[in-house]
């Protein structure tokens, strides 16, 4: 029989390794410079590892079946906590509101949505009654995750809101939705891409009307599909024109970079001159040129791996991944091995919001991906986010342990 405090190391090292890192690379935005704002947030960041911890082995000795009674519970709490911070939350940068201040912490109740919308998804599909996949299912889990997404886009913060996408999407095709029906559910978004030039647009609808006839795809179904696609290919100029200043500049500077070097591109633009800086061994801890010089903003949070990159150079960089790497296949493995049930659906769940953040953080920070303000999982400073993913190590460990006896 295991401990409850038995802990599988392909876990728990490369989750603890990471955050070590990362208090290094907030230590050093704060070394050898006069800007007082980046000075001891490495001890906060020691604090909020050292909370997550205690959470981590907290979520070891609860049962799992706890989780599982009080999924929907989580989920409605996450809801008026979302709900909440549009009233009675402190604004941030671009007046987005997705902070309640409780003394000198900031509570970002998104990262705890993350963790909840997961719980209730598994919950609902692990007890379905009907055959899975069916349209009423579908329905009520597209539902769920689109409840907290619209939420979060209205603090706004886009980049989290697309994180609940990526639960929903992954988890319905966990369940069992193959892979054109998945397909056909993220076609929309793919005609909003095209829609800014009506020929691709048009050439994205001729192949997706293709699709349909070769799948043999109900007519009924087709027909929705396609008047979707084109309306939301309509409705994207409109849409466009809703989006916040700094959203379209960080899509159009995604794009070209060069557009605005001084403005929205200039993130991108030193991001890259840092990690190609760091050379093969790095510069040293606090020896970074745009990490001393502030040249590289946001450096203690979206851009955590630039400020990695210039200082440990591209072994550290290459080391981060690693971990990962380790992180992930492990994490997956867990899920393919209990993937039927809850517990399957919870780890697939998990995994998935590690991998999609780890993902669009070190894709924006070499211009691979759009400025989005996703933190790089255990290494970014922010004490919401270390909690709510050494949860998540905690929870996936519990179920490596019990899955058998679950």
């Amino acid at each position: 029989m295991k401990s409850i405090f038995s802990i599988d190391p392909l876990i728990f090292v490369p989750a603890l390794l990471l955050s070590v890192i990362g208090i290094i690379g907030i230590y050093s935005t704060g070394f050898n410079t006069e800007i007082a704002f980046y000075k001891g947030m490495y001890v906060k960041q020691i604090y909020w590892l050292i909370m997550g911890l205690i959470l981590f082995f907290t979520m070891m000795v609860i049962p799992l079946r706890f989780h599982e009674i009080f999924a929907y519970i989580y989920y409605l709490i996450a809801i008026i906590m979302l709900a909440g911070v549009l009233w009675f939350g402190t604004a941030g940068g671009a007046k987005a509101m997705r902070w309640f201040s409780i003394g000198v912490f900031n509570l970002q109740p998104a990262e705890f949505a993350k963790i909840a919308l997961v719980f209730a998804i598994a919950r609902f599909l692990a007890h379905y009654k009907g055959k899975f996949p069916s349209t009423p299912g579908v329905i009520v889990v597209l539902a769920l995750g689109l409840i907290p997404f619209g939420l979060v886009v209205k603090q706004p913060d886009l980049g989290t809101a697309l994180v609940f996408g990526v639960i929903t999407m992954f988890l319905l095709y966990w369940a069992g939705l193959n892979s054109f029906h998945l397909f056909l559910f993220i076609s929309p978004t793919i005609s909003m891409i095209a829609a800014f030039n009506p020929i691709p647009l048009a050439i994205f609808i001729f192949l997706l009307v293709v699709s349909l006839l070769i799948a043999r795809t109900d007519l009924k179904v087709s027909v929705g599909v396609i008047i979707i696609n084109i309306l939301f290919g309509i409705l994207t100029p409109v849409l466009w024109n809703k989006l916040h200043d700094y959203q379209k500049l960080r899509i159009l500077t995604f794009l070209d970079p060069g557009r605005d070097p001084r403005g929205a591109g200039y993130q991108i633009i030193q991001s890259k001159i840092a990690i190609g800086a760091g050379g093969l061994f790095g510069k040293g801890i606090g020896m970074g040129t745009q990490t001393k010089l502030a040249y590289l903003p946001t450096q203690h949070t979206d851009f955590i791996f630039s400020v990695i990159g210039e200082e440990f150079g591209f072994l550290g960089a290459v080391i981060i991944i690693l971990l990962f790497t380790i992180l992930l296949i492990r994490g997956i493995t867990i899920a393919a091995k209990t993937r039927k049930g809850f517990l399957g659906l919870v780890a697939g769940g998990f995994v998935a919001i590690i991998a999609f953040q780890v993902l669009v953080n070190i894709g924006m920070t070499v211009g691979l991906m759009p400025v989005t303000g996703l933190p790089l999982p255990f290494v970014s400073y922010g004490g919401t986010s270390m909690i709510a993913f050494w949860v998540i190590v905690g929870i996936l460990t519990a179920i490596n342990r019990d899955w058998r006896s679950y």
